[in-house]
């Protein structure tokens, strides 16, 4: 089996183009890269995700090692929509998907994982032990088991579990725009629309120019049993392409899936676009796809590009993201949006 590769670290200098209205600042460690390197993740629990992925990279690591440990914290955090703590489907199980990309085209995804604390691992495990880029279901399961990652508990979060109670009263299903965004007041709306989705995606490039990318998530709420989203698809979710950029999306997955969601961006910045741009062209691309469905819906986009600048675009306004960078803080940005 091969094993992990190990990199050198660069002596370049930092540098970049900093996006958007900052929000807050958050110091990191003190130790810096010597080369040029950017964590961005979405939502504000990218705050700690960004830390996790600054570990890595203010050692002079690898962005792909970076990219894997930052939405680990996320997945171990309990939140409702990432990892093992989030949202059941209408079964009640919860079932997990995750991708992984780095900078030679090399990628992994799981999807429908069920009972494994960290579904972004194992998407690595596909990527670097297998002939395949995903694994679903009970298969990815068995390979997960076969690799050494214990089955944890069938069981609910106290807040899932909750949560799916409530929803079971009515069986409905809403989704309220945003409610990934945990800052402020809880969002209001029908029993079961209240945090039912959605994901973190991470895109970091390290101190030898190098991009990776990850992304995982508990997907909708009580979604339909074997329903996936656009979280463990290449191209849809993350795309990363180490000569032009990368990108990753959150949001309604049907609608970034309609339009190869990450991969449109890497192309809008293949062709010139900054990475924001970029983004904001993908986003009115999709708002022509949905005409006036579009008001009914959230999707978002973040981009890194070769040169280390960094953007964001929404389809609605409430779109939060976390950056770090070479001043050793981090910054949760407020997002520029189509629709008003």
């Amino acid at each position: 089996m091969p094993t992990r590769r190990k990199f050198l670290t660069s002596s370049a200098s930092l540098g970049l183009l900093a996006a958007g209205r900052p929000l807050e600042a958050a110091s990191l460690p003190p130790s810096a890269p010597l080369g040029k390197a950017l964590v961005i993740s979405t939502w504000d629990t990218g705050l700690a995700a960004n830390l996790g992925a600054w570990k890595i990279l203010s050692k002079g690591g690898h962005a792909l090692d970076a990219a894997e440990a930052g939405v680990m914290v996320t997945e171990a955090s309990q939140n409702c929509c990432v990892g093992l703590g989030g949202n059941p489907d209408r079964e009640g199980i919860v079932t997990l998907d995750a991708c992984i990309m780095d900078d030679q085209f090399n990628c992994g995804s799981v999807a429908a994982l069920e009972r494994i604390k960290h579904p972004i691992s194992v998407a690595r495990r596909v990527m670097e032990r297998t002939p395949h880029v995903m694994l679903v279901g009970e298969g990815a399961q068995q390979f997960a088991v076969a690799q050494g990652f214990p089955l944890e508990p069938q069981k609910l979060s106290p807040d899932a579990e909750k949560a799916y109670r409530e929803w079971l009263k009515t069986s409905a299903y809403q989704p309220i725009i945003n409610v990934e965004n945990t800052r402020g007041s809880k969002p209001t709306g029908p029993v079961g629309g209240a945090n039912n989705h959605d994901t973190i995606a991470l895109l970091a490039q390290d101190g030898q120019g190098r991009l990776s990318g990850s992304c995982t998530t508990s997907g909708m709420g009580f979604k339909m049993r074997g329903r996936l989203g656009d979280s463990p698809l290449i191209g849809s979710g993350l795309f990363v392409d180490n000569a032009v950029g990368a990108a990753a999306a959150t949001g309604q997955g049907e609608d970034v899936i309609r339009m190869a969601g990450a991969h449109t961006v890497v192309e809008f910045m293949r062709q010139g676009l900054s990475p924001k741009a970029a983004c904001e062209a993908a986003i009115k691309r999709l708002a022509q796809i949905k005409g006036s469905k579009a008001h009914d819906i959230q999707v978002c986009f973040i981009a890194v590009n070769k040169q280390g600048q960094h953007g964001a675009y929404a389809l609605q306004k409430g779109f939060s993201y976390a950056v770090c960078d070479d001043k050793n803080q981090q910054q949760l940005l407020q997002s520029d949006y189509l629709l008003t």
